[in-house]
Protein backbone atom coordinates (compact mmCIF):
# COMPACT_ATOMS: atom_id res chain seq x y z
CA UNK A 1 0.00 0.00 0.00
CA UNK A 2 3.20 2.45 0.02
CA UNK A 3 5.81 3.17 -2.75
CA UNK A 4 8.20 5.24 -1.85
CA UNK A 5 11.90 3.74 -2.06
CA UNK A 6 12.38 3.56 1.65
CA UNK A 7 13.85 0.62 2.42
CA UNK A 8 15.65 1.71 5.77
CA UNK A 9 13.16 4.66 6.24
CA UNK A 10 12.74 8.29 5.64
CA UNK A 11 14.45 11.20 6.27
CA UNK A 12 18.37 8.94 6.83
CA UNK A 13 21.24 10.58 7.34
CA UNK A 14 23.43 9.10 4.06
CA UNK A 15 26.05 6.49 4.85
CA UNK A 16 28.71 6.33 1.98
CA UNK A 17 28.69 3.16 0.04
CA UNK A 18 31.59 0.95 0.03
CA UNK A 19 31.56 -2.37 -1.87
CA UNK A 20 31.75 -5.50 -0.04
CA UNK A 21 35.79 -7.06 -0.32
CA UNK A 22 35.51 -9.21 -3.46
CA UNK A 23 33.12 -7.65 -5.08
CA UNK A 24 35.11 -7.48 -8.54
CA UNK A 25 33.75 -4.06 -9.02
CA UNK A 26 30.32 -4.96 -8.70
CA UNK A 27 27.69 -1.58 -8.32
CA UNK A 28 27.24 -0.82 -4.80
CA UNK A 29 24.15 0.91 -4.09
CA UNK A 30 23.40 4.77 -3.97
CA UNK A 31 24.02 6.96 -1.21
CA UNK A 32 21.30 6.10 0.49
CA UNK A 33 22.23 2.65 0.35
CA UNK A 34 19.70 0.69 -1.88
CA UNK A 35 18.85 -0.32 -4.91
CA UNK A 36 16.95 2.82 -6.25
CA UNK A 37 15.91 2.04 -9.79
CA UNK A 38 14.56 -1.25 -8.47
CA UNK A 39 12.75 0.58 -5.68
CA UNK A 40 11.18 3.35 -7.81
CA UNK A 41 10.28 0.28 -10.69
CA UNK A 42 8.67 -1.22 -7.79
CA UNK A 43 6.95 1.89 -5.91
CA UNK A 44 5.23 2.49 -9.14
CA UNK A 45 3.85 -1.03 -9.35
CA UNK A 46 2.41 -1.13 -6.47
CA UNK A 47 0.88 2.54 -6.91
CA UNK A 48 -0.59 1.87 -10.16
CA UNK A 49 -1.84 -1.63 -8.39
CA UNK A 50 -3.89 0.36 -5.98
CA UNK A 51 -5.29 2.90 -7.62
CA UNK A 52 -6.33 0.98 -10.80
CA UNK A 53 -8.05 -1.53 -8.00
CA UNK A 54 -9.31 1.46 -5.92
CA UNK A 55 -11.22 3.30 -8.54
CA UNK A 56 -12.42 0.69 -10.87
CA UNK A 57 -13.18 -1.60 -8.44
CA UNK A 58 -13.29 -1.36 -5.03
CA UNK A 59 -13.85 -5.17 -3.79
CA UNK A 60 -10.77 -6.13 -5.60
CA UNK A 61 -9.11 -3.31 -3.77
CA UNK A 62 -9.78 -4.69 -0.61
CA UNK A 63 -9.01 -8.06 -1.48
CA UNK A 64 -5.16 -6.38 -2.57
CA UNK A 65 -5.03 -5.08 0.60
CA UNK A 66 -6.38 -8.10 2.44
CA UNK A 67 -3.22 -10.07 0.42
CA UNK A 68 -1.31 -7.33 1.78
CA UNK A 69 -1.73 -7.63 5.32
CA UNK A 70 -1.67 -11.30 5.41
CA UNK A 71 1.84 -11.13 3.55
CA UNK A 72 2.63 -8.45 6.61
CA UNK A 73 1.71 -10.65 9.22
CA UNK A 74 3.63 -13.63 7.99
CA UNK A 75 6.58 -11.22 8.01
CA UNK A 76 5.56 -10.04 11.87
CA UNK A 77 5.11 -13.65 12.92
CA UNK A 78 8.52 -15.40 11.02
CA UNK A 79 10.49 -12.33 12.48
CA UNK A 80 9.20 -12.81 16.07
CA UNK A 81 10.58 -16.44 15.75
CA UNK A 82 14.11 -14.56 16.24
CA UNK A 83 12.84 -13.98 19.20
CA UNK A 84 11.69 -17.13 20.66
CA UNK A 85 7.83 -16.42 20.07
CA UNK A 86 5.63 -18.61 18.56
CA UNK A 87 2.63 -16.84 17.49
CA UNK A 88 0.10 -19.29 15.41
CA UNK A 89 0.40 -18.29 11.56
CA UNK A 90 -2.77 -19.53 10.40
CA UNK A 91 -6.06 -18.15 12.42
CA UNK A 92 -3.34 -15.05 12.45
CA UNK A 93 -3.16 -14.60 8.41
CA UNK A 94 -7.24 -15.52 8.50
CA UNK A 95 -7.96 -12.73 10.95
CA UNK A 96 -6.02 -10.15 9.00
CA UNK A 97 -7.72 -10.72 5.40
CA UNK A 98 -10.79 -10.74 7.67
CA UNK A 99 -10.31 -7.58 9.53
CA UNK A 100 -10.41 -5.43 6.91
CA UNK A 101 -12.95 -7.20 4.49
CA UNK A 102 -15.55 -6.64 7.09
CA UNK A 103 -14.17 -3.19 8.45
CA UNK A 104 -15.38 -2.53 4.50
CA UNK A 105 -18.17 -4.06 4.49
CA UNK A 106 -20.16 -3.67 8.11
CA UNK A 107 -17.87 -0.94 9.75
CA UNK A 108 -16.31 -0.41 12.59
CA UNK A 109 -17.98 -2.22 15.29
CA UNK A 110 -17.40 -5.52 12.69
CA UNK A 111 -13.85 -4.45 12.66
CA UNK A 112 -13.68 -4.12 16.71
CA UNK A 113 -16.27 -7.76 16.47
CA UNK A 114 -13.41 -9.60 13.76
CA UNK A 115 -10.44 -8.52 16.27
CA UNK A 116 -11.85 -9.99 18.97
CA UNK A 117 -12.53 -13.34 17.50
CA UNK A 118 -9.00 -13.23 16.22
CA UNK A 119 -7.43 -12.76 19.18
CA UNK A 120 -10.12 -15.31 20.66
CA UNK A 121 -9.24 -17.78 18.16
CA UNK A 122 -5.35 -17.28 18.10
CA UNK A 123 -4.97 -18.32 21.82
CA UNK A 124 -7.59 -21.24 21.91
CA UNK A 125 -5.57 -21.98 18.66
CA UNK A 126 -2.28 -21.69 20.98
CA UNK A 127 -3.76 -23.63 23.82
CA UNK A 128 -4.33 -26.51 21.99
CA UNK A 129 -1.15 -26.38 20.06
CA UNK A 130 1.57 -28.46 22.27
CA UNK A 131 4.12 -27.80 24.86
CA UNK A 132 5.67 -24.59 25.17
CA UNK A 133 5.07 -20.72 26.77
CA UNK A 134 1.62 -20.54 26.26
CA UNK A 135 0.55 -17.12 27.25
CA UNK A 136 4.08 -15.58 26.01
CA UNK A 137 3.14 -17.01 22.10
CA UNK A 138 -0.45 -15.98 22.61
CA UNK A 139 0.56 -12.14 23.55
CA UNK A 140 2.75 -12.49 21.05
CA UNK A 141 -0.50 -13.36 18.40
CA UNK A 142 -2.40 -10.51 20.08
CA UNK A 143 0.02 -7.64 19.11
CA UNK A 144 0.62 -9.27 15.65
CA UNK A 145 -2.87 -8.80 14.97
CA UNK A 146 -3.70 -5.46 16.66
CA UNK A 147 -0.63 -4.07 14.80
CA UNK A 148 -1.10 -5.58 11.24
CA UNK A 149 -4.47 -6.81 10.70
CA UNK A 150 -6.59 -4.22 13.03
CA UNK A 151 -4.56 -0.89 11.99
CA UNK A 152 -4.90 -2.06 8.57
CA UNK A 153 -8.56 -2.59 9.12
CA UNK A 154 -9.04 1.06 8.65
CA UNK A 155 -8.02 1.60 5.63
CA UNK A 156 -11.34 -0.50 4.63
CA UNK A 157 -13.09 2.41 6.93
CA UNK A 158 -11.81 4.64 4.86
CA UNK A 159 -13.00 3.06 1.54
CA UNK A 160 -16.53 2.68 2.49
CA UNK A 161 -18.16 5.92 1.78
CA UNK A 162 -19.21 7.02 -1.60
CA UNK A 163 -16.38 9.32 -2.23
CA UNK A 164 -13.93 6.72 -0.12
CA UNK A 165 -11.38 6.05 -3.07
CA UNK A 166 -10.91 9.81 -2.71
CA UNK A 167 -10.11 9.44 1.08
CA UNK A 168 -7.91 6.15 0.70
CA UNK A 169 -5.72 8.04 -1.96
CA UNK A 170 -5.27 11.68 0.32
CA UNK A 171 -4.47 9.12 2.98
CA UNK A 172 -1.62 7.07 1.34
CA UNK A 173 -0.28 9.86 -0.81
CA UNK A 174 0.15 12.15 1.97
CA UNK A 175 2.14 9.07 3.86
CA UNK A 176 4.10 8.13 0.59
CA UNK A 177 4.47 12.32 0.61
CA UNK A 178 6.39 11.71 3.89
CA UNK A 179 8.70 9.06 3.08
CA UNK A 180 9.56 10.96 -0.26
CA UNK A 181 10.04 14.17 1.25
CA UNK A 182 12.33 12.65 4.20
CA UNK A 183 14.33 10.67 1.59
CA UNK A 184 15.58 13.72 -0.45
CA UNK A 185 15.78 16.03 2.48
CA UNK A 186 17.67 13.15 4.30
CA UNK A 187 20.12 12.12 1.68
CA UNK A 188 20.73 15.74 0.27
CA UNK A 189 20.83 17.60 3.88
CA UNK A 190 21.03 15.01 6.54
CA UNK A 191 23.55 15.68 9.61
CA UNK A 192 21.56 15.26 12.56
CA UNK A 193 20.10 11.63 13.75
CA UNK A 194 16.69 11.83 14.60
CA UNK A 195 16.55 8.54 16.70
CA UNK A 196 20.55 7.47 17.03
CA UNK A 197 19.91 4.22 19.13
CA UNK A 198 16.88 3.05 17.13
CA UNK A 199 17.21 4.32 13.60
CA UNK A 200 21.07 5.37 13.39
CA UNK A 201 20.10 6.79 9.88
CA UNK A 202 16.91 8.68 10.28
CA UNK A 203 18.08 12.62 10.46
CA UNK A 204 16.03 15.85 11.83
CA UNK A 205 16.84 17.48 8.01
CA UNK A 206 15.08 14.38 6.95
CA UNK A 207 11.64 14.64 9.27
CA UNK A 208 11.78 18.10 8.36
CA UNK A 209 11.47 17.70 4.53
CA UNK A 210 8.88 15.07 5.45
CA UNK A 211 6.82 17.78 7.52
CA UNK A 212 6.65 19.68 4.27
CA UNK A 213 5.71 17.27 1.68
CA UNK A 214 3.07 16.16 3.96
CA UNK A 215 1.57 19.31 4.99
CA UNK A 216 1.55 20.30 1.61
CA UNK A 217 0.37 16.66 0.02
CA UNK A 218 -2.47 17.63 2.76
CA UNK A 219 -3.48 20.83 1.52
CA UNK A 220 -3.81 19.36 -1.64
CA UNK A 221 -5.76 16.54 -1.42
CA UNK A 222 -8.03 17.60 0.85
CA UNK A 223 -9.21 20.97 -1.35
CA UNK A 224 -8.96 19.53 -4.53
CA UNK A 225 -10.13 15.64 -3.73
CA UNK A 226 -12.09 15.73 -0.92
CA UNK A 227 -13.36 20.12 -1.26
CA UNK A 228 -12.31 20.82 2.21
CA UNK A 229 -10.44 24.05 3.54
CA UNK A 230 -6.86 24.76 2.60
CA UNK A 231 -6.46 24.53 6.90
CA UNK A 232 -7.88 21.29 7.16
CA UNK A 233 -5.29 19.74 5.05
CA UNK A 234 -1.99 21.40 6.66
CA UNK A 235 -3.13 20.09 9.95
CA UNK A 236 -4.19 16.40 8.70
CA UNK A 237 -0.48 16.63 6.77
CA UNK A 238 1.16 17.59 10.27
CA UNK A 239 -1.02 14.69 11.86
CA UNK A 240 0.19 12.16 9.06
CA UNK A 241 4.03 13.25 9.60
CA UNK A 242 3.84 12.49 13.27
CA UNK A 243 2.17 9.01 13.07
CA UNK A 244 4.17 8.04 10.02
CA UNK A 245 7.52 8.84 11.64
CA UNK A 246 6.33 7.27 14.95
CA UNK A 247 5.27 4.21 13.05
CA UNK A 248 9.25 3.50 10.87
CA UNK A 249 10.46 4.13 14.34
CA UNK A 250 8.64 1.80 15.92
CA UNK A 251 9.36 -0.95 13.14
CA UNK A 252 12.95 0.07 13.49
CA UNK A 253 12.81 -0.42 17.27
CA UNK A 254 11.63 -3.93 16.40
CA UNK A 255 14.09 -5.25 14.09
CA UNK A 256 16.68 -3.67 16.20
CA UNK A 257 15.49 -6.09 18.88
CA UNK A 258 15.20 -8.95 16.52
CA UNK A 259 18.49 -7.98 14.72
CA UNK A 260 17.54 -8.14 11.01
CA UNK A 261 17.69 -5.30 8.55
CA UNK A 262 14.52 -5.82 6.84
CA UNK A 263 11.39 -7.71 7.56
CA UNK A 264 11.54 -9.16 3.95
CA UNK A 265 12.88 -9.28 0.84
CA UNK A 266 9.67 -10.00 -1.42
CA UNK A 267 9.94 -6.01 -2.97
CA UNK A 268 13.32 -5.26 -4.18
CA UNK A 269 14.73 -1.99 -3.60
CA UNK A 270 12.14 -1.84 -0.16
CA UNK A 271 12.62 -5.25 1.66
CA UNK A 272 9.06 -6.83 2.82
CA UNK A 273 5.87 -5.59 2.73
CA UNK A 274 5.96 -4.78 6.43
CA UNK A 275 9.23 -2.15 5.22
CA UNK A 276 6.32 -0.37 3.38
CA UNK A 277 3.38 -0.57 5.46
CA UNK A 278 5.08 0.23 8.77
CA UNK A 279 4.09 4.28 8.40
CA UNK A 280 0.18 3.34 6.61
CA UNK A 281 -0.61 0.95 9.54
CA UNK A 282 -0.12 3.14 12.40
CA UNK A 283 -0.94 6.46 10.18
CA UNK A 284 -4.26 4.56 9.23
CA UNK A 285 -6.72 5.07 11.92
CA UNK A 286 -5.81 9.08 12.47
CA UNK A 287 -6.40 9.41 9.02
CA UNK A 288 -10.05 7.88 9.07
CA UNK A 289 -10.89 10.01 12.41
CA UNK A 290 -9.37 13.08 10.81
CA UNK A 291 -10.79 12.93 8.13
CA UNK A 292 -14.46 11.93 9.00
CA UNK A 293 -13.93 15.10 10.93
CA UNK A 294 -13.00 16.85 8.50
CA UNK A 295 -14.99 15.71 5.91
CA UNK A 296 -17.89 14.25 7.05
CA UNK A 297 -19.67 11.20 4.58
CA UNK A 298 -22.14 12.53 3.14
Amino acid sequence: MSTPPTAAGAGEVPAAAQPSPGSGGRKAPGRAGRDLPAAIGVGLGLGGLVLVTLFLARPVWIGVAAVGLALGTFEVVRALHGLGLRPPLLPLLAGAAAMITTAYTWGADALVLTLFVTVVGTGLWRAFGGPGDVLRDASSGTYSAIYVGFLGGFAGLLSMPPDGPRRVLAFIATVVCSDVGGYAAGVLFGKHPMAPTISPKKSWEGFAGSAVSCMLAGALFLSLALHEAVWKGILFGAAMVCTATLGDLCESLIKRDIGIKDMGSLLPGHGGIMDRLDSLLVSAPVAWLLLTAFAPPG
